[in-house]
């Protein structure tokens, strides 16, 4: 049974992950992948005004951090870019089957400093944690990074399938960027950090990154192993798998203090209590139920707070 949708009142700081089926190399990066990524994510973020904190994509699964008003907000963000990626991905790739393995997991991060911190160091991690690169810059796929050092939007390309199809039609030969248009992904600061100067911010990324790679560099002196490589990402097939695909359970908060994930776990347990209770007016017959702010009754709209 999946767990019911849920973000604070007044919304709050989300870390959103959505894992390929089989956990195959689907989204093993490349350029044209990449500025897919990219133009997707840039569209959803224009379309639907989500502010993006922090993004990775590694070759079986995307890593989000989003700022966010309410869980509305995020369903609407997440089934843009799902649903587009899984149309423009599969066509990339030649895979005729669904891209995801299951709806993606939202996990709410509390507003704690050292818990948001935490979340963007993780997700900075990654490429350099599983010792695929030496060093966070290296990695070849979609990467937060060089934006957060740089304060440069990452640029991409919205493919308008609907043009390249009516121009397949027309018998028309065209270049991969004909009917494709322009996108920028903008990072907005973690909701800890709006307060600090873009140095200061810059500065603690920074830091992130060299304790990343340093501890990473450790961990292979330690156990005489060596990074697989850019070149060796890329040239995966992307229909191939992991030998052991990574699976743990997820927490339903990520908090920095007990007090903390308490005060989370009682708001989701009184969420959860009222949701049920209107449900049951609801099946007996109450078209009047009244559903928490927040939720999604079930065949009916969103319940705005």
């Amino acid at each position: 049974m999946r767990r019911l949708r849920f973000v604070p009142e007044g919304g709050g700081l989300v870390e959103v992950t959505c894992r390929t089926i089989h956990s195959r190399f689907l989204l093993r990066p490349g350029l044209a992948l990449n500025q897919i990524v990219v133009g997707v994510l840039g569209r959803a973020q224009w379309k639907y005004p989500t502010r993006v904190c922090g993004y990775v994509l590694a070759s079986n699964h995307v890593h989000l951090l989003l700022d966010v008003d309410d869980a509305g907000q995020l369903s609407r963000f997440m089934r843009y870019v799902n649903s587009n990626l899984a149309r423009k991905v599969g066509r990339l790739v030649g895979w005729h089957d669904k891209i995801w393995s299951r709806r993606y997991q939202a996990i709410v991060v509390s507003p704690e400093d050292a818990a948001q911190s935490e979340r963007l160091r993780y997700i900075l991690s990654h490429g350099v944690k599983e010792n695929l690169v030496e060093r966070v810059e290296q990695w070849p796929g979609v990467h937060c990074a060089k934006s957060l050092l740089t304060g440069e939007p990452a640029e991409g390309y919205w493919f308008d399938q609907t043009q390249e199809y009516a121009a397949r039609r027309r018998g028309e030969k065209f270049d991969r960027l004909r009917y494709a248009a322009p996108e920028i992904l903008a990072l907005s600061p973690l909701p800890c950090w709006k307060h600090l100067s873009e140095e200061v911010r810059r500065q603690l990324v920074v830091e992130m990154i060299a304790d990343i790679e340093a501890e990473a560099a450790l961990r292979r002196q330690r156990s005489e192993s060596q990074v697989l490589g850019a070149s060796a990402v890329r040239g995966q097939h992307p229909f191939d798998r992991p030998a052991r695909p990574k699976k743990s359970p997820a927490p339903l908060f990520h908090a920095a203090s007990k007090r903390v994930r308490q005060e989370l776990w009682a708001a989701y347990a009184w969420f959860v209590s009222a949701f049920r209770e209107a449900s049951a007016k609801l099946r007996s017959g109450d078209r009047m139920a009244r559903f928490p702010a927040g939720s999604f009754p079930p065949a009916l709209p969103f319940v705005a707070g």
